[in-house]
């Protein structure tokens, strides 16, 4: 007689004993691992917040947009806290949770970094009739970009949730003597146009930070937009592949890592510079190193 689904043979194949109910929890390293990392994450991110907060009238801090780069910090902590939804015993809410706030988290904070692009390119290559009009397009235009891009992956997750949505389901068979919960995804298609919507907004964001990549040393943010959004762009790309290779709780596990890591790689590209010199090199955040360094470049510029 061959032992049931949810039962498994002895050595001596003689008789059938009850599989255990196993799944990434908080009590395991792995997730106790990816928990902790989480935490700090977001503590560290709070500590950033501060840092901005406490010097909100300095130059390096205006200069780009001060209420987006507080946007893409409060949710970059929303994007750290947000994996710890994918730790611990499934539920029906928790399954639709992980992936509702990873959709939305997401977005905003990609829709903020393409804010961010748009900005300055609207602020430097682009020429508008009258001083109103260009004050209306650049102060009000990369407003609407966090709203609109937040609504169409709100739209994609309505349809994912409505049609079919994630459900608690169980793998008896990658490890012996044990049943593992897992989220299924319900649709792999919904999930899919999930992160090829992410992909897209990063793939738009670094098109515009490389647009304004040759601006002056002052506003030199693109830069660093530019290769946070291609290391993005590179880890979704190579989680898709792991992701459908792996089962079980490393499955769920490749999904936190890749959360976790594109995370950090927005916080550390964009902001990391940005604290150092306010923290190490506080002499350059001021408005007279600003004027000694722009001061002879305009003498040598060439007359029109």
């Amino acid at each position: 007689m061959k032992c049931p689904e949810s039962h498994y043979a002895n050595i001596e194949k003689d008789n059938c004993f009850p599989k255990s109910v196993s799944f990434l929890a908080y009590e395991d390293p792995l997730g106790m691992a990816l928990g902790s990392i989480a935490l700090c994450l977001s503590a560290f991110t709070a500590f950033v917040i501060g840092i901005f907060v406490k010097h909100r009238d300095t130059p390096i801090v205006k200069a780009n947009n001060r209420a987006l780069s507080y946007i893409l910090l409060i949710t970059l902590t929303f994007c750290f806290l947000c994996s710890l939804n994918f730790i611990g015993k499934p539920n029906t809410v928790a399954c639709i949770l992980q992936q509702t706030t990873f959709a939305v988290a997401f977005t905003v904070a990609l829709a903020t970094v393409l804010a961010k692009a748009i900005t300055v390119v609207l602020a430097f290559k682009v020429s508008f009739p009258g001083r109103m009009v260009r004050w209306l397009v650049i102060s009000w235009g990369p407003r609407y970009i966090i709203p609109i891009c937040t609504l169409i992956q709100l739209l994609i997750c309505g349809i994912w949730m409505t049609t079919s949505p994630p459900f608690i389901d169980q793998d008896a068979h990658t490890e012996h003597g044990h049943i593992i919960l897992l989220c299924n995804k319900g649709s792999a298609l919904a999930f899919h146009s999930v992160l090829g919507y992410l992909c897209i907004l990063a793939l738009g964001s670094y098109t515009m930070a490389f647009l304004s990549r040759n601006l002056p040393d002052t506003f030199n943010e693109s830069k660093f937009l530019s290769f946070s959004m291609l290391v993005f762009f590179c880890v979704w790309v190579t989680f898709l592949p792991v992701y459908h290779s792996t089962k079980g709780k490393v499955m769920v596990a490749m999904e936190v890592f890749s959360i976790l890591a594109s995370s950090t790689a927005l916080l550390a590209f964009i902001f990391g510079p940005k604290c150092y010199i306010i923290l190490l090199r506080p002499e350059k955040n001021s408005f007279n190193h600003i004027k000694k360094k722009t001061h002879p470049k305009r003498k040598n510029s060439p007359k029109i």
